[in-house]
Parts: structure tokens; sequence; C-alpha cells
């Protein structure tokens, strides 16, 4: 069970992580100042969430290692996040596209994480589900926006959603850490989550003037730690300070 919740809050907190480092290369290079500085913020509250998860791990491994080290010190393979986050920011249409196929999956996981019978879990869950429901907010917003916007625009908001989209089927897989915990009553059967996540991205898409896309092939495997060459790249900004400087402190 020690074993099967840490790597399951893992799973939860990798996610937030890295999406966060992703909107955090934005800083100062957003479309507008207000949108750069919704974007920042969206990644603080990300960072905060994952500080929330990794405590928690840290407190469950019992090793001695700190929320710093569990977030910083990991190898690529170790990683648990899906591989939808860690996609590159290759325009605004892409960072968006990627945050509000995100924001829809993580609103409505954590509205049911907060039933956990682990009260710790449930407390997370209670506490950022007001952040991530404006993260949802914002996102779809940016879709509707960009995609009802101009000839450009929709285009390059289309090519987004089409070139992610073969990574939202992995939000509904299950490790074997998840069904271990959603058995015991502390996790969320994501899979129950899928019908209605489509349900709601499609409604976004249509009102956004936006084709659903046909694709019926999906990529996975970042759950297992088996992840995108993009990973990589990230993860050396991401550790480098406390790999070139170990034990360092701010």
């Amino acid at each position: 069970m020690k074993d099967n919740l840490y790597n399951y809050i893992l799973g939860i907190a990798d996610n937030s992580l890295i999406l966060g480092q992703r909107l955090g290369e934005l800083c100062g290079h957003g479309p507008t100042l207000e949108t750069d500085i919704a974007c920042t913020n969206i990644s603080l509250d990300l960072f905060g969430q994952v500080r929330s998860y990794f405590q928690y791990a840290a407190k469950i491994a019992g090793d001695n290692r700190s929320e710093d080290d569990i977030a910083m010190l990991r190898k690529e393979r170790e990683y648990k996040n899906v591989l939808l986050v860690e996609q590159p920011n290759t325009n605004f249409a892409y960072t968006i596209g990627r945050q509000f196929l995100f924001d829809v999956y993580h609103l409505a996981f954590l509205a049911e994480l907060q039933k956990s019978t682990d009260l710790t879990l449930s407390a997370i869950a209670n506490k950022c589900i007001k952040e991530v429901s404006y993260h949802e907010r914002f996102s779809s917003d940016w879709v509707k926006r960009l995609g009802d916007g101009t000839e450009e625009s929709n285009q390059k908001m289309q090519k987004a959603i089409n070139d992610l989209w073969t990574y939202t089927d992995e939000l509904f897989h299950q490790t074997e850490a998840d069904k271990v915990i959603v058995a015991e009553g502390a996790g969320v059967d994501v899979t129950k989550l899928k019908v209605n996540y489509y349900k709601r991205v499609n409604e976004i898409l249509q009102l956004a003037n936006l084709e659903i896309p046909e694709s019926k092939y999906f990529q996975k495997g970042g759950k297992e730690g088996i992840h995108t060459e993009h990973l990589g790249y990230l993860l050396s900004e991401l550790q480098y300070m406390q790999r070139a400087y170990p034990n360092m402190e701010w």
C-alpha cells in the first residue's frame, strides 16, 4: 500500500509539475501582458499544488527525502506524467490547446478526488479545485476566442487540437498503482471520467467553430515512465540548479 500510494501521488503531481514548468517557460513571452501574467499565475498555482502532493509523498517515503528531492532529482523514467503535458510551446495555440485538454480532465479528476478516503488527498483536492476551475475557464475561453476568431487563428487552433488529440486517451489509462489505490477507496477511477470528458471537450470545440478530430490512434507511455524526447530537455532546465549546486536552498 505504501509504495502504491507513493506512486499514485507521483502520477497526479507530475502532471502539474511538468505543465507548470512548460507554462513557466512563457514568462515574459505572452502575446499580451495580461495573458502573460495569467499564464504565469496558472504556472504558480500548479507548482503550489505540486508542493502539497510532494510533501505528502516525502512523508510516505520516509527516507529523509524532501519535496525538492522528489521534484528535482529523479531520472526521466521515474516521472509519471502523461505525455500531453510535456508537449512543447510550439505557438500560443498549442499552449492553450494543451492547457485546455488537460484542464477539463484535471477539474473532473479533482471533483472525484475530494471523495477520497485518504483525508490528505481529499484536502488537497478541495483546496486545488478552486484554482483549476479558473484554469478551465481561462483555457476554454481562449480556445473559443482563437477558434472563432480570424481565419489564421482558427487554422492554428485547429492544427494544435489535431496534433495534441493523440495524447488525450492516456489520461484515462490506469497503472497498477492506480488500480490498487482505487480499490482501497483512496483514488479516482479515471476510466469513468472518459465519456463526460470528451462530451465537455466536444461542446467547447463546437462553440469555437473547430472540428472534432477523427483520429483513433493515441499515444501512451508517460504514466509508465516512457516519455517523448521533449521531457529530457525540460528536465535539464528544471533540475539544473539542484544538480549543479547540491542541497542548495533559496
